[in-house]
């Protein structure tokens, strides 16, 4: 009897100790993090796209370690509420444009400014380079993980009444720009009336008469209808400010190094199909608005920067970083 116990109790142990090494195993695998990425455009823009792609590279290039949850069409907020958010760590990654972000990081205001750069390829130049990567750098002291410069398209005025086709046809025109000093200054420096509006008031106050003008891409001139409404747009090019990917520095830390390595490359790869994307989608918008009736116009800009060369005394922290940007061809 003593023996029989004594059997059943050696098994009772073993089985114990073998169901203990199998948690422990099964434990034992890398944990998965889960993060939530915010992005205020529709699924169909190409930067959407571009960020539903980036978290499927990090999950390929984790092994599934790290997943990524993409909410579109400012689910968690508009820009600047889900920059606040990254900066507290409390929402992991968000996609903003440079204009947004400016007001936070003084640093990539630079980018911003009227006609800072002279072509595509020259701000790719910029960005890539040292000099975007400095940008990017800065971003640590705000809490900030800056992965990847985003195409965002170049923005071009266009108006109800008449096109705009020299600086004498900008005198007295009430144009709709967004909320920021840059865009207000620029506007007042070409002497029309600067009128910031919501972006979503903007088609009606066209049609009202509200505002006789307004300015942006051709992907939100023709996705937005306000093509519908103004049917002169004019190609001067004022303002080029990429987007940016951001991570809080709170995720960023949850990452071991080969994880932070998956992350950075993803968002590189990614990167490049977006910009491409973006330009595709510029040309078959362009295309769908002449479709429409739109006149599109070849504006000599020249005068159009002279007109507000004076904004870029106004931010003489950008004195130098003005003058590395000019320098690259």
């Amino acid at each position: 009897m003593k023996k029989l116990l004594t059997v059943c109790l050696v098994l009772l142990l073993a089985t114990t100790l073998f169901a203990q090494g199998g948690t422990e195993t099964k434990s034992a695998g890398p944990a998965v993090v889960k993060f939530k990425l915010a992005e205020n455009q529709p699924a169909n823009n190409p930067i959407s796209k571009g960020m539903l792609m980036f978290a499927d590279l990090v999950k390929q290039k984790t092994n599934g370690s790290v997943l990524i949850d993409v909410y579109l069409d400012a689910q968690l907020g508009n820009e600047s509420e889900t920059i606040d958010q990254v900066q507290i760590g409390s929402l992991d990654f968000a996609r903003v444009n440079t204009s947004a972000l400016a007001s936070t990081a003084d640093e990539v205001g630079v980018f911003t400014l009227p006609y800072i750069f002279t072509s595509t390829d020259q701000k790719y130049k910029v960005l890539d380079g040292s000099i975007g990567q400095s940008v990017m750098e800065s971003l640590k002291k705000y809490g900030i993980i800056g992965l990847e410069f985003w195409e965002a398209g170049s923005r071009n005025f266009y108006s109800t009444k008449k096109p705009i086709k020299s600086l004498a046809d900008m005198k007295g025109l009430k144009v709709r720009v967004q909320p920021s000093e840059v865009a207000i200054k620029m506007v007042e420096l070409l002497g029309g009336a600067a009128t910031p509006m919501a972006y979503g008031e903007v088609y009606q106050g066209l049609q009202t008469g509200v505002i006789d003008a307004a300015e942006n891409d051709f992907v939100s001139y023709y996705t937005s209808g306000h093509y519908e409404v103004a049917k002169y747009f004019s190609l001067d090019g004022h303002m080029a400010p990429p987007a940016v990917l951001l991570m809080s520095q709170k995720a960023w830390d949850k990452l071991d190094d080969s994880q932070k390595q998956a992350v950075r490359d993803a968002a590189k790869e990614a990167a490049v199909w977006q910009r491409q994307a973006m330009m595709d989608f510029q040309n078959e918008s362009r295309a769908k608005v002449e479709e429409a009736g739109c006149q599109i116009f070849e504006v000599d800009s020249k005068e159009f920067q002279n007109a507000v060369s004076p904004m870029y005394d106004m931010y003489p922290q950008y004195k130098t970083i003005i003058e590395q940007i000019k320098a690259v061809r």
